[in-house]
């Protein structure tokens, strides 16, 4: 997620697809849901009363909707723009921690609800796992169809909204859509941001979606540019990429990623493990990559498809796998020390990296000008000027100024044994 906050501008293979498509932005989002589903059956194993379960899980939902709203619902302006608060008649209330923490609950909760404590030390085999979880599935595949009635069925009338963008020449102007479908699956007509508007509200929504850089709507696209004169009006709309009925379908990673988890809880041999996962995550793989490219169902993240769950969960599978493989059975713990420490402090890295704060701090003391920092002139004269290049400098700045700066601090902390945990 640093990589691509900080470098997804400069680079549009690293940042979020316009709209259908997969870029390595899109993988981040599902490899969070996919490990925190990982993660629910290990720690609820050492939790056998289920009141104390619920009692924690609904703490921590809460923990991560409050951080969610507070980073990225508005009031913050880090690390470029130096002032804060937000008016609370456009606050945003979806965002990453959110989704995270919804999807979390109904996992969690699911799993204390159908696991039961008598097979949890059992060594399991083959398809028993599945059998053992197969209520899980069948909530899995509750959702889905109801995802998929949802977004095919729902009519999608004509909207209109209020430009809120001071930069643009349309501010203040309200503006039509025209739609009248349903079951489309394009950028102004789909029920997901239907269903958005009408329960959170269009100022309630993300300001700035990826669909900006749509090919209809800048000859720059992929990149962020300015409009063509003939942009369609919902070029300039809000959209909620993590909104309501995408968060509903975002789910079922998670429950893909608690299958996994139960793997690693009852299998004890490393290659039936590594076979579960490896097979489970091809298959995923195959399965989205033939209802994208056959037309049926596309890769698209601001919707949360089925074939994107697909790809996403099983990419996450494998690429777990591979970490397993070279940490767990070849015993490289030094060379991957540095991700396991950010691992360890991940919602310190996560507030202070990725949403600016520390930046944002150190961009509150400047010379002259606020826009004479130690973190501008640092990219500029360090990197940048360096190589010539923003474009490389830009990602050597995130990799070493950012990324490694903090598996650095983590790594510190980590021998203090100080951790940000909620």
């Amino acid at each position: 997620m640093i990589l691509v906050d900080g470098a997804g501008g400069e680079w549009p293979v690293i940042g979020h697809a316009p709209w259908n498509g997969c870029n390595l932005a899109d993988f981040v989002m599902p490899s969070f849901l996919f490990i925190v589903g990982m993660a629910i059956p290990l720690s609820l194993k050492r939790i056998p009363d289920r009141g104390q379960a619920v009692r924690r899980v609904v703490i921590r939902t809460l923990k991560l909707l409050f951080w969610g709203i507070l980073l990225q619902g508005g009031y913050s302006h880090a690390p470029d723009k130096l002032t804060y608060g937000v008016d609370m008649k456009h606050v945003r209330w979806g965002g990453i921690l959110q989704r995270i923490a919804l999807a979390y609950l109904v996992v969690a909760v699911l799993e204390i609800v159908t696991k039961d404590v008598k097979i949890q030390d059992q060594s399991s085999s083959g398809f028993s796992i599945f059998r053992m979880y197969f209520s899980q599935w069948v909530v899995a595949c509750c959702i889905l169809v109801i995802y998929l009635s949802l977004v095919y069925g729902i009519y999608v009338p004509d909207w209109e909204f209020r430009v809120q963008n001071t930069d643009s020449t349309d501010y203040g102007k309200v503006l039509t859509v025209t739609c009248g479908t349903r079951g489309k699956l394009n950028p102004p007509c789909n029920a997901v941001g239907y269903i958005d508007r009408k329960i959170l509200g269009i100022n309630h929504m993300y300001q700035r979606p990826a669909w900006r850089r749509h090919r209809a709507c800048t000859d720059n696209s992929p990149y962020e540019g300015p409009f063509k004169s003939v942009a369609p009006a919902w070029c300039v709309a809000p959209f909620e990429p993590e909104g309501i009925l995408s968060s509903f379908s975002a789910v079922l990673s998670t429950i893909i990623g608690v299958h996994c988890g139960h793997v690693l809880v009852h299998m004890k041999s490393h290659t039936e493990r590594l076979k579960q996962w490896v097979s489970m995550g091809i298959a995923l793989l195959v399965l989205g990559i033939i209802l994208h490219f056959s037309h049926a169902i596309p890769l698209n993240k601001q919707l949360y498809t089925f074939s994107y769950i697909c790809v996403t969960a099983g990419a996450a599978g494998i690429v777990f796998s591979l970490l397993y493989f070279l940490v767990d059975i070849l015993n490289l713990l030094y060379a991957f020390a540095p991700l396991q420490w950010i691992g360890m402090n991940a919602m310190l890295v996560y507030v202070m990296a990725a949403a600016g704060i520390f930046e944002g701090f150190l961009n509150g003391w400047y010379y002259e000008g606020t826009n004479n920092t130690l973190v501008y002139w640092v990219r500029k004269h360090v990197f940048v000027k360096v190589w010539h290049s923003t474009r490389v400098g830009i990602l050597l700045y995130v990799l070493f100024a950012q990324i490694l700066l903090w598996a650095l601090v983590s790594g510190v902390l980590h021998r203090a044994g100080l951790y940000w945990k909620l």
